[in-house]
C-alpha cells in the first residue's frame, strides 16, 4: 500500500502545480570548484579549451529563479495565454543575468564584467565602443534595457525572406503531450521505488530510487511508439546508445508541505562515475511567487536601427575587427 500511496501523493502534488495560474521556481546547483573541473577532464577538452576557473567558481552555487504568469492555469495554458515571464540568474556574488517578458516587450540586464570572465572573453568597456554602438553601452553598464518583441518577430521574418512571418517553433500539440505524460506515469510507477516519511507542520518527504539506465531505457520504450507525433529534428537515442549509460541507483526526495510540492532535491554525484566528483546535486524549490512587473528606466533598444547603424560604414579588416574589441 506504500508504493500506491507515495507515488499517488506525487501524482496529486504535480496536479496541484498545473493548476496554478502564477508560479515561481528555483533551481539550485548545489558544487564545487574541483568537481566541475573534473567533470571537465572527463569531457577531454581541446588545448586551451579546457574550463577558466573562473567559470567553475561563477557556476558552482549558481541558481536560476523563474517565475510564469499565466490567464488559465498552468496546465491549460498555451503560448497566448501567458502574460509574464521572468527569469534570473544569480549565484553567491550576485546577480549574473535576468531577462523580463512583460506583454510586447522583452527587457535584459546583464553583469557583463562576470560573465565574459565566465567566458574567458573580456567585454571591452563602454567608453571604448564606438557613437555608433548607442544603447549597447547600457548593456554592457549592466543598466536595464528593453525591445519590442513584435519587431524582433518581424525582423526575423525579413531576415528569413518569409512574408508571412517567421515559422513557428516545432512544438508538441495537447494530445501528445499527454501521451508523453501518461507515459512517463506508466513507467515511474512500473520502474521507480516510492517510499514516504513524515515530518512535522504537514511535512512530507517521498523519496523515488530507480537504477538510472533501465529508468531512460523503459522510458524511451514507452516514448518510440510516438515518434512519429514529436517535431521534426527531436531523434530518440537507441538502446544501443545506452548500453554505456551508468546505472547506478539515483534518488530524488521530494518535500511535500500540505499536499503540495515544495522541493525536490536530487544528487547526482555517482552518476559522473568518477571519484573525483564528490558535490554534484540539483534542488528545485517551489513557490507561489510573485508577477513578473516591467522593470522601471530601461532604454528601448531599437532592433531596425542597431543592426542599421552598427554595421553601417565601411567595413574592417580582420585586424581591426580584433583589435577593436568587438570580436570579443
Amino acid at each position: 500500500m506504500e508504493q500506491l500511496s507515495a507515488g499517488k501523493k506525487l501524482d496529486r502534488a504535480f496536479e496541484k502545480l498545473g493548476k496554478k495560474k502564477t508560479l515561481s521556481f528555483e533551481l539550485d546547483l548545489d558544487t564545487d570548484v574541483p568537481s566541475l573541473k573534473a567533470l571537465d577532464a572527463e569531457s577531454e577538452p581541446a588545448p586551451g579549451e579546457e574550463m577558466p576557473v573562473e567559470a567553475a567558481e561563477l557556476i558552482s552555487g549558481a541558481k536560476i529563479t523563474v517565475t510564469l504568469e499565466s490567464k488559465k492555469p498552468i496546465d491549460e495554458s498555451g503560448d497566448k495565454d501567458f502574460v509574464g515571464m521572468a527569469m534570473k540568474i544569480s549565484n553567491s556574488d550576485g546577480d549574473l543575468a535576468e531577462y523580463r517578458v512583460i506583454g510586447d516587450y522583452a527587457y535584459v540586464r546583464a553583469d557583463t564584467d562576470a560573465l565574459g570572465k565566465m567566458m574567458g572573453a573580456p567585454v571591452p568597456a563602454a567608453e571604448d565602443l564606438p557613437p555608433e554602438a548607442g544603447a549597447i553601452k547600457n548593456v554592457i553598464q549592466g543598466k536595464w534595457v528593453k525591445f519590442s518583441t513584435k519587431e524582433m518577430e518581424k525582423a526575423a521574418a525579413e531576415g528569413q525572406g518569409a512574408p508571412g512571418g517567421p515559422a513557428p517553433d516545432p512544438s508538441l500539440d495537447a494530445k501528445t503531450q499527454k501521451k508523453l505524460v501518461e507515459a512517463l506515469r506508466k513507467v515511474l510507477a512500473r520502474e521507480v521505488d516510492f517510499k514516504t516519511t513524515g515530518g512535522g507542520d504537514g511535512t512530507e518527504h517521498v523519496t523515488a530510487t530507480a537504477p538510472f539506465r533501465t529508468l531512460i531505457t523503459q522510458l524511451l520504450g514507452e516514448i518510440r511508439p510516438l515518434a512519429k507525433d514529436l517535431p521534426p529534428g527531436m531523434e530518440l537515442p537507441t538502446d544501443k546508445d545506452l548500453k554505456d549509460a551508468p546505472n547506478t541507483t539515483v534518488k530524488a526526495d521530494f518535500t511535500l508541505k500540505n499536499g503540495e510540492l515544495a522541493e525536490v532535491d536530487v544528487d547526482l554525484a555517482k552518476l559522473a562515475e568518477n571519484a573525483k566528483v564528490k558535490k554534484l546535486g540539483l534542488t528545485l524549490r517551489m513557490g507561489d511567487g510573485a508577477k513578473p512587473t516591467a522593470p522601471a528606466g530601461a532604454t528601448e533598444l531599437n532592433l531596425n536601427e542597431l543592426m542599421k547603424d552598427f554595421f553601417a560604414g565601411p567595413a574592417m579588416s580582420d585586424g581591426e575587427f580584433a583589435e577593436s574589441g568587438l570580436a570579443d
